[in-house]
Formats: C-alpha cells, sequence, structure tokens
C-alpha cells in the first residue's frame, strides 16, 4: 500500500508541477515575445533570430520558475488531499512525514539537479548567447533596417539617416544623413539614392550615395563647405563583437571562484542558492500545506506566496550587501538559508507536538 500512496502522491505533486510551471512560462514567453516582434519590426533582431532569443529567454526563466513551481505545486496538490480528507485518510494508516517526503524527493532531486546546472551553466550561456545576437544584430544592421519616414540612428558614430523610401533592392531614395565629426563640425548630405557597400576592411562597410549635396561646417557660423557629387562614399565603424569585460552574471563558474571581487563572490553565492533554495521551498511545502479537512484548496497558497516573496527578498537583499561589502561573504547570504531552515524546522515540531513533548 505505501507503494500505490508514494506513486499516487508523486502523481499528483508532478503533474501539478508541470502545469505550474508551464502556465508561469508561457506567461512570461508572451510577454518577451512581444518584445521581440518589436525589435525584429525596428530592424534591432533578425528576423531567424528571434525564436533563438526566445529559446535562450526560457532557459533563464526555468531557473526561477522551476523552484516556485516545485513549492506552489506542493502546496496545491497536498492541499487538495487535505481538502477531500485523503491526506487524514493517509495518516490513519500510519504514513506520516516520511510517506510525503519520500515521493516528493523522487520528484525534488532531478529538479535541483536541473536547476543547480541552469544556474552555474546554462543561465550563464544564455545570457551570453542573448548578448552574441543582440551585438551580430547592431552589427549587420543596414537600409534594410530603416523605416521609410523615420529618423534612424545607425552606425557606432551614431549617425541620423532618414529615406523617403526603401525598393526591394535595399536602395534608398531622397536621403537625408546628419552625423557628428569631431566636437563642433556637423555633416549634413542630401542625395537622391543610397545604398550600402561591402569594402575590403571587414569591420567596415560604406556608406554609398548618389547625386546630392554635403553641407560641412560648425553651427552658428558662416564657415561652411558646400560640395556637390554625382557619387559619394561615406565609411562608417561596424560595431565591435568583442565584450570588453563580462558582467558577474554572465562570467564562467569558475572564474568567479577564483575571483576576489565581492560582485563575483555575491554572484556565485547567488548561483549555489539557488538550488539550495529549491529543496528547502520543497521541504516548508508540507509544513505549510498542512490545513484541515474541507477547508480551500487555496487557503493556505497567499501564505506560501508571501514566504517565498520574504525568501526571494531576503536572498536578493544579502546579494546586494555582500557586494556593497556590508556584510563578510562568509555570512553571504547563507544566513537566509540557515533562518528558512530553522523556519521549517520549527513549523514542523510545532504541527507535530515535539514542543508539548519537550516541556512535558
Amino acid at each position: 500500500m505505501t507503494r500505490i500512496l508514494d506513486r499516487y502522491i508523486f502523481r499528483e505533486i508532478a503533474t501539478t508541477w508541470l502545469g505550474v510551471t508551464m502556465v508561469l512560462l508561457l506567461i512570461l514567453l508572451t510577454n518577451q515575445f512581444a518584445r521581440i516582434l518589436g525589435d525584429v519590426a525596428k530592424g534591432k533582431l533578425p528576423k531567424n533570430a528571434a525564436f533563438d532569443v526566445i529559446g535562450l529567454s526560457a532557459v533563464q526563466y526555468l531557473t526561477i520558475l522551476v523552484p516556485i513551481g516545485l513549492f506552489l505545486a506542493t502546496m496545491l496538490a497536498l492541499g487538495r488531499l487535505y481538502r477531500d480528507s485523503e491526506m487524514p485518510a493517509m495518516m490513519a494508516c500510519r504514513v506520516g512525514l516520511s510517506g510525503i517526503y519520500r515521493p516528493l524527493t523522487w520528484l525534488m532531486l532531478p529538479l535541483v539537479l536541473a536547476v543547480a546546472w541552469l544556474s552555474i551553466e546554462g543561465g550563464p550561456r544564455a545570457l551570453t548567447a542573448i548578448d552574441r545576437i543582440g551585438a551580430e544584430a547592431r552589427r549587420e544592421a543596414d537600409f534594410a533596417s530603416i523605416e521609410p519616414g523615420r529618423f534612424t540612428i545607425i552606425g557606432p558614430d551614431r549617425a541620423v539617416v532618414y529615406g523617403n523610401s526603401v525598393t526591394p533592392e535595399g536602395v534608398m531614395e531622397k536621403v537625408f544623413m546628419q552625423r557628428r565629426k569631431g566636437d563642433d563640425i556637423i555633416e549634413v548630405v542630401i542625395a537622391e539614392l543610397g545604398e550600402m557597400v561591402e569594402s575590403d576592411d571587414p569591420n567596415v562597410r560604406l556608406l554609398v550615395l548618389h547625386n546630392g549635396r554635403r553641407y560641412e561646417g560648425v553651427p552658428g557660423t558662416t564657415e561652411f563647405r558646400v560640395i556637390e557629387f554625382a557619387e559619394h562614399g561615406i565609411p562608417y565603424r561596424l560595431p565591435s563583437l568583442v565584450t570588453p569585460e563580462p558582467k558577474p552574471r554572465a562570467m564562467a563558474f569558475m572564474d568567479l571562484v577564483r575571483s576576489d571581487e565581492p560582485a563575483h563572490i555575491a554572484e556565485m553565492q547567488w548561483r549555489l542558492s539557488i538550488p539550495l533554495s529549491t529543496i528547502l521551498l520543497a521541504i516548508l511545502a508540507v509544513p505549510l500545506s498542512r490545513s484541515q479537512p474541507r477547508a480551500g484548496r487555496y487557503g493556505r497558497l497567499a501564505i506560501g506566496l508571501l514566504v517565498f516573496i520574504i525568501y526571494l527578498n531576503m536572498m536578493s537583499a544579502a546579494k546586494a550587501w555582500i557586494e556593497q561589502s556590508s556584510i563578510p561573504p562568509a555570512l553571504g547570504i547563507w544566513w537566509v538559508h540557515g533562518c528558512v531552515l530553522l523556519f521549517t524546522l520549527g513549523l514542523l515540531a510545532v504541527q507535530n507536538g515535539v514542543h508539548k513533548r519537550i516541556f512535558r
């Protein structure tokens, strides 16, 4: 009978976890998808990279959604068993805490391993890949990203380009361009046609304008030079793909371990805290879900969400204090987990009458 109950409890928690996690992930990805479509429409992101960014964003979201999904799923599943008087019936058959935690462990262990990989390796790699895709999109930006009738900023020198229309071949008609040369000199170019041409340098492109006029000088003065041309090539340097120094969130885990910087120590402890918090939340969900028979299924859910929010905010605050060197790294985020563990053990002791036996 015990094995049948183990499988039953495991199935209840697993199916609820899958549903909760998928719903939360769908909500987040829907918002992300709308933002990505806007970037694609503005030319900030290639069309063929949209689904790659969504997939990489899902990897980052799962780092947080898996722990909270397991926590909520355990509370919802066990809450239903309490509401339908199934849990009191199991307890009457001498199914104690071990009979609840055993099937929960079957689900918790693989999820903790998955979250550990996502937090330590998968999430930072996904963030690096997203930054790389964004850099490549900015590097490959050309007239195809320019919307006719709107002013667009292109290139690292932030040249302002306007075109009345863009042909399917990528040639812009009725071109206006303005860019700054140095601190004082402004260059304004008006041309009938404009197109992008590759140069010998892979990091430089040429903006070739046809049949136009260039004004160059200092605004507010009469020192201007006017040049009429049949063809005029304007070079501009493409954005670099090399990141000077990665952010702590995108750094390799071993680089964080070898570093003595407070920000790197805080990031290392944060990554280790995610799988640890998954275990603590799963253990805490069992006593939090306990309720009276026929009580509402969602009666304890508000308390559980409040506990999760406090837990997450305390972890974020501890991380910020490490970065500011307000607390020693040895104390770090670990004291937050210690407080949650003590709270969980105290709650289990009270629900099982341990304190009464001690005082008796």
